[in-house]
């Protein structure tokens, strides 16, 4: 199936906006991913890296977790993939050395998941910038996951984007029998539109195990 003008406009205006000591991704004049989330990013990418050495990384962002992820000392392999050009020209641009394990590819997540090897990974972190629709569509995640499912190897993770909304994520609960949930306190910048129940609170990371 062909979801690529489901999940974005094709070519949505893309920036990086610095400004009051706040950093700011922006696609398609909404917030993909700022800088705060620095730490929940890192405790996200710890987390996935305690399950193996090969991992797989949805939406680059800032690159704050594929950083991090690439930088643990038992990450043998890290892929991301982004589906923008101008996300990963704006990473580069910033960190023109990246890590020999590091790789960044171009693609869609719902036509790349299908022809990811089975049983090829350790841990996938799922971040991307979706639209409402496509988190939404109930159909649509009950033809993905099951993929995600077969890519992983037994023991392995999926963990997505951590919520600030208590309650486990529906896309995902069917397909896996075990989870572990962390939280960790946040805090966001004023500006932040995303955050669920204000700037401040309480963040859930979710790692979904395959058996």
């Amino acid at each position: 199936m062909e979801t690529q003008n489901i999940a974005q406009p094709a070519k949505p205006a893309i920036e990086l906006i610095e400004e009051d000591g706040e950093v700011t991704l922006s696609i398609g004049g909404e917030q993909a991913m700022q800088a705060w989330e620095r730490d929940l990013m890192w405790a996200s990418a710890d987390m996935l890296c305690e399950y193996g050495t090969d991992f797989y990384e949805v939406g680059l962002g800032l690159g704050l977790s594929a950083l991090r992820i690439a930088g643990n000392p038992a990450t043998r392999s890290h892929t991301v993939l982004e589906l923008f050009d101008e996300v990963e020209d704006l990473f580069r641009a910033r960190h023109p050395h990246l890590p020999d394990n590091l790789t960044v590819e171009r693609g869609d997540f719902f036509e790349r998941i299908f022809e990811l090897p089975s049983e090829s990974l350790d841990g996938i972190f799922f971040d991307p910038a979706l639209d409402l629709e496509v988190w939404t569509d109930s159909e649509l995640w009950a033809r993905v996951m099951p993929e995600v499912v077969r890519v992983l190897r037994t023991g392995g993770v999926f963990i997505p984007f951590f919520s600030t909304k208590p309650e486990l994520r529906w896309q995902y609960l069917p397909h896996f029998r075990r989870i572990r949930v962390e939280r960790h306190p946040f805090t966001a910048y004023d500006t932040t539109e995303y955050t669920h129940g204000g700037t401040t609170g309480d963040a859930f990371i979710q790692c979904f195990l395959k058996d």
